[in-house]
């Protein structure tokens, strides 16, 4: 009798649990999306207009730059994501495969990182790679010619890795330290080698962290503006390009590439919950 009582007074104090955290989501989440689709959508006389969209690709330079821009965000952000997937993936693998001290302590070589200022540690690469940095003064030392690193493509990419790259490990070994190994032992009582034992058994097993791994990582790249302008020399992303809109400012204009790049993440990130069976572990999809 005094279970269905127990349900009542939980179901009753569940509006209250909740309503700190509707507030924070009216606050912080839906107002501030509310206010940028108004400017993107605002035109004269207070109406609903597409002037704004329009503006941006109404010439055929117009079309060319924001297609180059929209493209590059693109671009570095897959690019930075396989790396992180090919370097996370082995990593995780070994960590859930070792002995529970040894994985503590990894974790705290990977979280340590974490708790360092995201400007300070993208802005300590330009130390290692700049004309007279540390790579350089050392192929100096060796008596080699030096090399352009900063201000390119591959410094960018190498910023959003450094940078994005816990985040791929930490969702592929929570879902890999909780697999079963009776699984792969069967796996090589049926004659499995560990090639087979791992993409037939540990990789499909553990889509659901990759997945959220993926997203975690691309996610953030595809809209960064710091590390291209800190190691790429100049604001070519889609993340400059809509922070020198507000500089200027026009609210309109980066309003409006504010929501063509948040449709393009959500149609990225649908296209990726197809691939996640929705176990746990795949937290974010």
């Amino acid at each position: 009798m005094n279970q269905p009582k127990k349900r009542e007074r939980i179901n009753d104090a569940t509006p209250a649990l909740n309503a700190p955290y509707l507030l924070w989501s009216l606050l912080f989440i839906v107002a501030p999306l509310a206010m940028v689709a108004v400017y993107a959508f605002l035109g004269q006389n207070n109406t609903f207009s597409l002037d704004v969209f329009r503006s941006l690709f109404a010439t055929a330079d117009g079309r060319r730059m924001w297609g180059k821009v929209f493209g590059d965000s693109l671009l570095y952000a897959l690019a930075a994501t396989v790396i992180c997937l090919g370097l996370a993936f082995p990593l995780a693998h070994f960590m859930a495969a070792g002995r529970a001290r040894a994985q503590r302590t990894m974790m705290m070589l990977i979280m340590v990182p974490m708790w360092m200022n995201f400007l300070i540690c993208t802005y300590s690469w330009r130390t290692i790679l700049e004309t007279h940095g540390v790579i350089n003064s050392f192929l100096s030392w060796l008596r080699l010619p030096g090399l352009k690193l900063l201000n390119t493509p591959g410094a960018v990419v190498l910023g959003m890795v450094y940078n994005y790259l816990p985040f791929m490990i930490l969702p592929v070994y929570s879902v890999m330290s909780k697999l079963n190994p009776s699984l792969v032992e069967a796996a090589q009582d049926l004659g499995a080698n560990r090639r087979a034992v791992l993409f037939r058994v540990t990789v499909p097993l553990s889509l659901p962290g990759v997945v959220s791994g993926i997203i975690m990582v691309f996610v953030p790249s595809v809209s960064t503006f710091y590390i291209s302008q800190k190691l790429g020399g100049k604001g070519s992303l889609i993340g400059d390009a809509i922070e020198a809109q507000f500089m200027v400012p026009d609210y309109g204009k980066g309003a409006a590439l504010s929501l063509i790049l948040m449709a393009i993440i959500l149609v990225c990130m649908m296209a990726m919950r197809r691939f996640s069976d929705g176990e746990e572990g795949s937290f974010i999809a």
